[in-house]
């Protein structure tokens, strides 16, 4: 009979335990501690095999930094732009890169139509979750035909191992890593001794082969990837495909990246034949912001993500509250901040908003962390509260601090010559902000204000 036991693992950090804990004596965390059974007869042999391979293989030596011969990462140039932005360039060889979002977001339509671009190589697309037909259903959708995708329909980890090594490809996916599970662990597929094992073999596979490897991964109720965080820790690339299901925009994120920067930011559309490329992101805005009529409670802000500006619009709604208690909803800024612009509204401008309901949506279904978009935020508000029109072809980018002034931003150049290029007239900025900036070639109408009351006189004058 085996020898099999019982241990308790983390859902947050993998961190191990021989017994129950309300709270993970590794991360913390309470309440993520889950039991899973371990066949200490197997694992002994795994070691053991290990151990044997290790004897093999040759002995590494410390080298000194200097003498490290310093060398660009060979990159696979992926068919989509924004893909290749968010990932720094393209993708390392020898890399491994987790994608990750919501069910029904298109993480699989992202690699696949990609995928079947790439033409220089040999690919390996496993699917743990869909058949080959189902597969293939979706590849007509997109109407890219590839004759060097090969498509296994496999779940055993070992058996997945033998398939990369009969067909050596160049790229391998892994859609999802949460339902490959390993002959060597006696618990069920996407538990977290079973996803670090089998994301710890790809890893292995990957750097010594410098086959890169895409893995495609769930998330949870609460926005995280599903597993355990040692996960991300694991790969090299962590990146978020978000959006909202009812929207037709996706953003995509790196939340963490070896190899390059993880402010950068994708954008696509969907589409009947898959993600449509959004290469000039203020078209979110400019497809049909000309063409609306002019209603209060509208401010357009200059945001910043990564190293693209890009105009969004900001809509609020304040009402008398009906129902005695005053709503504060949210949709694509953060709520925290959205309160303390309020309480800057109400102490140090005067706007009694404490009983009334206000909504505050950002269009397109974005979320937006960029605090220069608090001006257009507050100027929304008042616009709504007031029921004045902002002027036509007005935008704004600036920081709203708890005192009521407005705080400088960063490349304040950039934004003014983004709102310019998509034929705004008039740009408010925060005072003193276009400090070394030469403004002799802008030919939009530049408002400098310091204080929310000014911004509001501006405007409503």
């Amino acid at each position: 009979m085996k020898d099999v036991k019982t241990a308790w693992f983390c859902n947050s950090c993998g961190a191990e335990s021989p017994k129950w804990a309300g709270r993970c004596p590794a991360c913390g965390e309470w309440n993520t501690m889950v039991e899973e059974r371990v066949a200490t007869g197997k694992k002994s042999s795994r070691h053991s095999r290990s151990s044997s391979d290790r004897r093999l293989a040759p002995v590494s030596r410390p080298v000194a930094v200097s003498d490290i011969e310093a060398s660009t990462e060979e990159r696979i140039r992926m068919p989509s732009a924004e893909l290749n932005r968010v990932l720094g360039g393209g993708l390392v060889a020898g890399s491994i890169i987790l994608i990750g979002g919501e069910p029904g977001i298109g993480k699989s339509t992202l690699v696949l139509q990609n995928i079947l671009s790439i033409k220089s190589r040999s690919i390996l697309y496993i699917s743990g979750e869909e058949s080959a037909q189902q597969i293939k259903m979706r590849a007509d959708r997109i109407g890219r035909p590839s004759e060097n995708v090969f498509i296994a329909c496999e779940t055993s980890l070992q058996t997945i191992m033998q398939h990369i090594e009969t067909m050596n490809p160049g790229l391998v996916i892994v859609d999802s890593i949460q339902t490959i599970a390993s002959d060597d662990i006696e618990s069920a597929p996407g538990s977290v001794s079973q996803v670090r094992e089998c994301a710890t073999e790809l890893l292995r596979y990957a750097k010594e082969s410098g086959t890169p490897v895409i893995l495609i991964g769930h998330i949870t109720k609460e926005g995280s990837i599903a597993g355990p965080k040692v996960l991300e820790h694991i790969v090299d690339a962590v990146l978020q495909f978000e959006g909202d299901t009812r929207h037709l925009y996706r953003l995509l994120r790196a939340i963490k990246n070896r190899f390059g920067s993880t402010s950068e930011l994708g954008i696509y559309e969907m589409c009947q034949r898959g993600l449509r490329e959004v290469s000039n992101p203020s078209e979110l805005l400019a497809s049909h912001g000309n063409e609306r009529e002019a209603l209060s409670g509208i401010a357009v802000g200059v945001t910043i993500e990564g190293a693209r500006p890009f105009l969004i619009e900001a809509q609020a709604l304040v009402s008398t509250a009906a129902y005695g208690t005053p709503q504060r909803t949210v949709n694509g800024f953060d709520s925290k901040r959205m309160n303390m612009l309020l309480a800057v509204l109400e102490k140090r401008v005067g706007f009694k908003l404490a009983v009334k309901d206000v909504f505050l949506n950002i269009a397109g279904g974005l979320k937006v962390n960029d605090p220069a978009l608090d001006l257009a935020v507050i100027c929304s508000i008042l616009s709504s509260n007031v029921d004045m029109v902002i002027p036509p072809l007005t935008c704004m980018a600036g920081e709203v601090g708890l005192s009521g002034e407005i705080r400088p931003v960063a490349r304040i150049e950039q934004r003014i010559r983004e709102a310019e290029k998509l034929g705004m007239e008039t740009i408010l900025i925060p005072a003193s902000n276009l400090k070394g900036v030469d403004t002799s070639s802008l030919s939009i109408k530049i408002i400098e204000v310091s204080k929310v009351e000014e911004a509001f006189r501006s405007l409503f004058a």
